[in-house]
Order: structure tokens, then C-alpha cells, then sequence
């Protein structure tokens, strides 16, 4: 039995990790663990980058493929797909909310871990609709890249 089956919150160990090179471009990292039928990251990216064994496997990401456009961030109805990209000391985390208020371009919210705990402060860059989903990029210090993975407005 994995960890997070018994405490519902994943780890790095969990899923892929891109190398530091592939941070630095921007990809998407896959934090879908469940093997059910579901695939709209796999019809979502424009690149083939995300594949599956079969419907209901998990998705993986080819990072040398993935060109971190964010399009699969939205369509995942888990909510368990963000886009990283690493930008000096600073990095860009795309991530799906679908809470209210909304943020704005600009603002600056609570950047929360996995577990929901508050782990610093982070600058709204930019704020689209993807379908119903809101997908907020934000601008957090470079070594939460991988630990950020929601926001408090």
C-alpha cells in the first residue's frame, strides 16, 4: 500500500520528476496516481506528450516532448495536472483553482503545499478559463517549484 493511500496527499515519489533542464523549458508534471478511465489530458496536449497504457492507466508525460502550454492544466477533472517552469531563483507554477474570489494579475495570495499548509507568499502572473476551470500561474522562490500546489486568495 502507498503512503498516500492512507493519507490521501502524494509526494514526489509518487509520480515523474522532470530533470532541472526540463524545469528550466516548463512541462507539465502528472500528479494522477488513480487507475481509472478518464483521458482528457491525453486528447488535451497538442504535442502527443502525455501517452497512456490504457484508458485506465496513468498518464505519463514525455518531458522531452512537453512544451509546458498549460492546455492539459484545465481539463483534468482530478485537478492533479501543473505546469512548472523555473525562472532563475524564481519559478512559474500553473495550477487549476476553482475557488471564489478569483484572483487577479497582479495580486499577491498564500502559496499552500500539498497538505494545505501555508508555505510563503506568491505573485498572480497570469489568470485564463479553461472550460469551467480557473488556471492560475503563479511566481513562488524556485525551491517550492515542486512542493506549491494551491492558493489561498
Amino acid at each position: 500500500m502507498h503512503q498516500y493511500e492512507k493519507t490521501g496527499i502524494l509526494c514526489t515519489k509518487d509520480f515523474q520528476i522532470p530533470s532541472e533542464e526540463q524545469l528550466k523549458k516548463g512541462v507539465a508534471i502528472l500528479e494522477c496516481v488513480q487507475e481509472i478511465p478518464c483521458n482528457p489530458c491525453v486528447a488535451s496536449c497538442p504535442v502527443h506528450a502525455i501517452s497512456m497504457k490504457d484508458i485506465n492507466a496513468p498518464p505519463m508525460n514525455d518531458f522531452e516532448k512537453c512544451i509546458g502550454c498549460t492546455k492539459c492544466v484545465g481539463v483534468c477533472p482530478g485537478l492533479a495536472i501543473f505546469v512548472i517552469k523555473k525562472v532563475g531563483k524564481k519559478a512559474w507554477v500553473t495550477l487549476p483553482y476553482e475557488f471564489v474570489p478569483v484572483p487577479k494579475v497582479g495580486d499577491t495570495v498564500q502559496a499552500l503545499d500539498r497538505t494545505g499548509s501555508l508555505r510563503g507568499t506568491a505573485l498572480v502572473k497570469k489568470v485564463i478559463k479553461q472550460g469551467k476551470t480557473m488556471v492560475i500561474t503563479i511566481e513562488i522562490e524556485s525551491t517550492f517549484a515542486m512542493d506549491i500546489r494551491n492558493i489561498r486568495v
